[in-house]
C-alpha cells in the first residue's frame, strides 16, 4: 500500500496544487481584487492660486500727475538717487493756492454762521419768547377784566373786541417765537443747515489742500530715477508717466492672475515661487500689490509678490511660477482630491469600503486645496475610499482595501 502511495506522489502533490489554486482563486473571487484606497486623514488643507510671471528687479514705478499742470521745476536728473517724500517735481500752483485760501474763507464764514446761531440768535430768540409769553400774560389779563365789565354792563362790545385782538395776536406772537427758539437750539433745522454747510466748506477745504498737494510730485519711496521724461514748461496729462522709480532694496515677481480668483486675494498672503530654471529651489514671498483694474482683453489682474530675501539666481525678467496661499484650514479632515466623485457638482460622493465592498457614500465639503479636499460630513477619520480613476469598482462590488495615502 504504502508502495502504491509512493508511486502515485507526483500525482497526489498535483492534486493538492490545483486544489490550493482553487480555493485561492475562490477566496479571491469572494473578497474581490486588492484596490489602493485612500484614508481618511487629520491634515492643513491649503487652497492656492497658481500663476505665472516674470521677475522685476528691481522694481520699477512709474511716476506722474494726477492733475493737468504746467511744469515748473524738476529738481532731480536721471540716475539720481532720491529719498521716499523728495520733490521730484512741481507743477504752477496759483491757481491751486487760490482755491485754498477761498475754501478757507468759507470755513470761516460757516464757522461764523454756527457762533452766530449760539452766541446772537439763539439767546435772542429765547429773549423774546420770554417777552412774547408777557405780553400773552398781560393780554389775558386785560381780556379778563374788561370781560367782568362787559357783562356787568360797564364797557362795550367793541372794547371787548379789542381786548380779544389783542389777546389772539400775543398768542400767534408766543407761537412764533417758541419756532423761532427750537429752529435755533441744536436740535433746530436752523442749526442743523448751518452744522451741514460747516462740514461741507471743511470737505471743500480738504479737496482744495489736496488739489494743491499734487502740484508737488514726490518720491513714493527711497530709489533711483533710472528714467526722466519731463522738462520745465511742460504741460502734464493725468496718467503720463514722467518719471521711472527704481526703489531700492526690493525684488518683486509680477504675475497675472485669472480676474475669477480676485475675490480670493488679499494684501499680506504667503506665497512660494519657483523659477524655471531653478525649479527645485523655493523662494518664499509675500502679496504686495493688486491691480485696482482689470486687462479687459486678457480678463487677468496684475498682482506682484515681494521677495524679502531674493536668492543670487534671480535675475530680471526671470520666468517665475507662484503659488499663492489664500486659505488655510488647519489640521481638517480631508481626502485625496481625485477620490471624490462629481466634486464640482452639487452632490459629490465617494465609494468607501466597508465591510469588504464598495458603498456610495454622499459627502459634504469644505476647502479645496491641491491634491486634497477638507471632508465636512459623510466621513469619519481613517475611513477609506475608492479613489474616482478606480473605473472597475461599482457601488456594491467587493474588494480588498489596500491603505496608499
Amino acid at each position: 500500500m504504502i508502495a502504491k502511495l509512493w508511486a502515485l506522489r507526483w500525482r497526489i502533490a498535483a492534486a493538492i496544487a490545483v486544489l490550493t489554486v482553487l480555493v485561492y482563486a475562490i477566496v479571491l473571487a469572494l473578497l474581490g481584487p486588492a484596490i489602493e484606497v485612500a484614508r481618511v486623514a487629520r491634515r492643513d488643507v491649503v487652497q492656492s492660486v497658481v500663476a505665472s510671471g516674470r521677475v522685476a528687479a528691481p522694481y520699477r514705478v512709474e511716476i506722474g500727475s494726477q492733475i493737468v499742470g504746467t511744469v515748473v521745476e524738476v529738481p532731480v536728473e536721471q540716475g539720481q538717487t532720491v529719498s521716499a517724500g523728495q520733490t521730484l517735481i512741481k507743477l504752477e500752483a496759483s491757481e491751486a493756492l487760490a482755491g485754498v485760501k477761498q475754501a478757507e474763507v468759507a470755513v470761516a464764514q460757516a464757522e461764523a454762521r454756527l457762533r452766530q446761531l449760539r452766541e446772537l440768535q439763539l439767546p435772542v430768540a429765547d429773549q423774546a419768547l420770554r417777552q412774547a409769553e408777557a405780553n400773552l400774560a398781560n393780554a389775558q389779563v386785560q381780556y379778563d377784566r374788561n370781560k367782568r365789565l362787559y357783562e356787568s354792563g360797564f364797557m362795550g362790545k367793541s372794547v371787548l373786541d379789542d381786548a380779544q385782538r389783542n389777546l389772539d395776536v400775543a398768542r400767534t406772537q408766543v407761537e412764533s417765537a417758541r419756532k423761532q427758539l427750537e429752529t435755533t437750539k441744536p436740535t433746530g433745522s436752523d442749526y442743523a443747515i448751518a452744522v451741514a454747510a460747516l462740514e461741507q466748506a471743511r470737505a471743500g477745504l480738504v479737496a482744495a489742500h489736496a488739489k494743491l498737494a499734487y502740484t508737488t510730485i514726490e518720491a513714493p519711496r527711497d530709489g533711483t530715477l533710472i528714467a526722466r521724461d519731463v522738462e520745465r514748461g511742460d504741460v502734464v496729462q493725468p496718467g503720463k508717466p514722467l518719471m521711472v522709480l527704481s526703489p531700492a532694496g526690493e525684488t518683486q515677481i509680477v504675475l497675472q492672475i485669472d480676474e475669477r480668483n480676485l475675490s480670493r486675494l488679499e494684501l499680506g498672503q504667503h506665497a512660494l515661487a519657483s523659477a524655471d530654471a531653478f525649479p527645485a529651489q523655493r523662494i518664499p514671498a509675500a502679496l504686495c500689490y493688486i491691480n485696482p483694474g482689470v486687462d479687459a482683453q486678457r480678463g487677468t489682474v496684475e498682482v506682484k509678490l515681494c521677495v524679502a530675501k531674493p536668492p543670487d539666481f534671480l535675475r530680471q525678467d526671470m520666468t517665475v511660477s507662484a503659488d499663492i496661499e489664500v486659505e488655510r484650514h488647519a489640521n481638517a479632515l480631508a481626502l485625496r482630491a481625485d477620490a471624490v466623485h462629481e466634486a464640482s457638482g452639487p452632490a459629490p460622493w465617494v465609494l468607501v469600503v466597508r465591510h469588504g465592498a464598495a458603498r456610495r457614500q454622499a459627502v459634504k465639503l469644505g476647502l479645496r486645496g491641491e491634491g486634497s479636499v477638507e471632508v465636512l460630513e459623510g466621513l469619519a477619520e481613517g475611513d477609506l475610499v475608492v479613489p474616482a480613476t478606480v473605473s472597475r469598482i461599482k457601488a456594491g462590488s467587493r474588494l480588498r482595501a489596500v491603505p496608499n495615502a
